[in-house]
């Protein structure tokens, strides 16, 4: 799957595939820095009762979000976007329905922090409507390293785990399979030292990557959408 620039919301996998991609390396990356500490500036990819969350700490931050049964929104910027610095302005909230987090959107675009929004409802992506001379609003570079599975693959970076393979460890994100007790496998068969068992367990449970704590229907969707 190509995403082009500006970004389609064709362009974009099932939210629940891409939640469970951008989930599990999360789960991976998860430390207990900043869980105690909110004000810690996070990097990577990390979960909280927010969403799902990116950030370089450099030119790219994203949030993913459930909103409700069969919601969610995608919101976040790359450099790369000139929806911003567009003249005349666009309007990143046109056509948006009213369950979106207005106010915190808002908020950001106030602040000159927005680079584009994305929503899914009733089984489709939407966006506000973009002129045809925009040259892009940063959805390629920010999501592409969850669209190309090869992507995510590299991303994980398991190192000498026992013979594990990646793919069978994304396999069963992707299903909401990964459950705990596969987790405390993957980090006792692996090498590396620098795992944080209990953060990964409590970054898994918000994911609901397990397939506890979330909807049979969201479940579901994502067996069909493996």
């Amino acid at each position: 799957m190509t995403i082009r620039r500006p970004g389609l919301p064709g362009d974009l996998p099932r939210p629940e595939t891409l939640w469970a991609r951008w989930g599990l390396l999360a789960v991976l990356e998860a430390t207990a820095e900043g869980e105690e500490t909110p004000s810690v500036h996070r990097t990577g990819c990390w979960i909280d009762a927010g969403g799902l969350h990116l950030d370089d700490c450099g030119c790219t931050w994203w949030t993913l979000a459930r909103t409700g049964e069969g919601r969610f929104v995608l919101y976040g910027e790359d450099e790369s976007s000139d929806v911003k610095w567009h003249e005349p302005a666009i309007d990143m909230l046109a056509g948006a329905p009213d369950w979106l987090p207005h106010d915190k959107l808002r908020d950001l675009l106030e602040g000159y922090e927005l680079g584009c929004v994305y929503w899914y409802e009733d089984g489709t992506w939407s966006r506000a409507p973009y002129p045809q001379d925009l040259d892009d609003d940063g959805l390629d570079c920010g999501m592409s390293r969850f669209v190309d599975r090869d992507d995510v693959v590299r991303a994980m970076d398991l190192g000498d785990n026992g013979g594990v393979a990646p793919t069978t460890v994304l396999d069963r994100a992707e299903r909401y399979e990964l459950t705990p007790q596969a987790l405390e496998s993957l980090v006792a068969a692996s090498a590396y030292d620098h795992w944080d068992l209990p953060a990964m367990l409590r970054a898994l449970h918000l994911t609901g990557l397990s397939g506890e704590g979330i909807d049979s229907d969201v479940a579901s969707s994502s067996l069909r959408a493996t």
